[in-house]
């Protein structure tokens, strides 16, 4: 497999490069015809947030915003688009991931220009209540005094649920079984009728079940606590350092002409702040973001050298 980390000085290059060419003034008002927005499946998280952006962005700029769901193709078929300011990539972590997870991969993050971060969710560690473990400092020393004897489910290979897992297990040295369901219902069920016993959960499956008290959280993924679990810590208030959130953000094709990336980046990081977006994202456990373009190159960069390590150590593949 090609490291990704080899190609990361050329993918900063793509994603931060304010030449002198593409920095000069636009010859012609810009848009003057439809764009649209390219991402994965319909029905997902990404064609969620892609329909809540491109209405209030068709508004704003004038023209029609059309969604393009391409599925696993997404990326590839922005990458080959013209790179004109009319065709853009929302996409997640995968398209910086993946190359760590698989020999062969289409478009990277190195065929693209970042515009900016959209949106950010965070997963839920939560363990069945027969678990006597009520923090994440309970839950390690319990998995260090019974190595190999405690289970956790995860939802699919290379997914945040499973990347989050494999960080806690690395950054907390314990030896716990993995138990890999179909999908999150599979797995949540598994985990609240006892057949396994931790998980990190997508918020929105596992809210239920902790109101409930079928399943108890201990802690949230992201680095500081959600508005969507105030009163749950991070779990790197026990392991300073920790992370691990599903991302996504909006790129456009390398080449793209830095006026059009800025003004894409004004418009978009606007409509991520307006109370409206940031209310229906919010009923969705999701948090707006809203970032400079240099802000998610950045992310992306220091995501890439963190997440690859545990990646590849753990020998995450995907097919």
């Amino acid at each position: 497999m090609k490291p990704f980390v080899r190609l990361w000085p050329l993918g900063a290059i793509m994603l931060t490069l304010n030449s002198s060419a593409w920095a000069q003034p636009l010859p012609h008002p810009y848009p003057i015809k439809p764009l649209r927005i390219i991402t994965a499946a319909a029905g997902g998280g990404g064609d969620y947030v892609t329909r809540l952006i491109a209405t209030p962005l068709s508004a704003a700029l004038g023209q029609p915003v059309m969604v393009d769901n391409r599925g696993l193709l997404a990326a590839d078929v922005a990458a080959k688009s013209p790179a004109d300011g009319y065709t853009v990539l929302l996409s997640g972590s995968t398209l910086w991931l993946l190359p760590y997870m698989r020999d062969s991969v289409g478009a990277t993050v190195n065929d693209f220009r970042a515009i900016t971060l959209a949106t950010q969710t965070a997963n839920i560690l939560v363990v069945h209540p027969m678990l006597p473990a009520k923090s994440v400092k309970e839950l390690i020393s319990l998995c260090r005094a019974k190595p190999g004897q405690i289970n956790y489910a995860i939802s699919g290979i290379g997914n945040s649920v499973h990347i989050a897992g494999e960080l806690f297990k690395s950054m907390s040295g314990i030896q716990v079984e993995r138990i890999n369901y179909k999908g999150a219902s599979q797995a949540l069920t598994e985990l609240v009728s006892g057949q396994t016993q931790f998980m990190f959960a997508v918020p929105g499956s596992a809210l239920p079940h902790m109101k409930s008290g079928r399943l108890r959280a201990l802690a949230v993924t992201s680095a500081t606590p959600t508005p969507f679990a105030p009163d749950l810590p991070p779990v790197a208030a026990t392991l300073p350092g920790y992370e691990s959130v599903s991302r996504l953000a909006v790129f456009a094709p390398a080449g793209t002409p830095t006026p059009i990336i800025t003004r894409l980046n004004q418009e978009i990081v606007r409509i991520l702040n307006t109370t409206e977006v940031k209310e229906k994202f919010f009923a969705s456990e999701t948090e707006t973001v809203g970032s400079t373009p240099e802000a998610l190159a950045a992310t992306v960069h220091a995501e890439s050298e963190r997440l690859g390590k545990v990646i590849k150590a753990a020998g995450v593949r995907t097919h």
